[in-house]
């Protein structure tokens, strides 16, 4: 279920940080843990609080992976796009994570159940190719294994 946006929830959360603009990143990990998402209206308070452009903080918004702009799924799939990971067939895995489940990445089912996305790295190179579901790391995981999580992270 989302989170409503409230303007003095973020104002709180913004403060928290002493309204420093050397403290952007850290406000945008705030915001993503509250609301899971940063919103145009976020970056538009964000930008007025810590005196800075709308353009400064979609920028960072924008550069960073863990930073999303939309509603992410109830269940968050993670496939590391890493040099270790792609030698041991995460594209491939990739690909079939697309095909099963009907979306590209950074993108969510129609449902809303689930959003793929690319990552780079896990810390889990040994045990290539890794693959988060929300915040549990799998280890070499193959297109069957894949099936198997998906169907019981589905069950949850």
């Amino acid at each position: 279920m989302a989170i409503r946006y409230d303007a003095t929830i973020a104002s709180e959360i913004i403060n928290n940080f002493d309204t420093k603009p050397e403290m952007l990143v850290q406000i945008l990990h705030a915001f993503v843990a509250r609301y899971a998402f940063i919103s145009d209206e976020a970056i538009r308070q964000i930008a007025d609080e810590l005196n800075l452009s709308r353009a400064d903080v979609h920028g960072v918004v924008s550069f960073y992976h863990d930073f999303r702009t939309t509603q992410p799924g109830k269940r968050i799939i993670k496939i590391c796009q890493a040099e270790a990971c792609q030698a041991m067939g995460s594209r491939d895995l990739t690909e079939h994570a697309k095909k099963s489940l009907g979306i590209n990445l950074n993108e969510t089912t129609r449902d809303g159940e689930t959003t793929l996305e690319a990552i780079y790295c896990l810390g889990n190179c040994a045990c290539s190719p890794a693959v988060m579901i929300d915040d549990a790391v799998y280890g070499r995981v193959d297109k069957r294994r894949f099936d198997s999580l998906t169907a019981t992270a589905g069950a949850k």
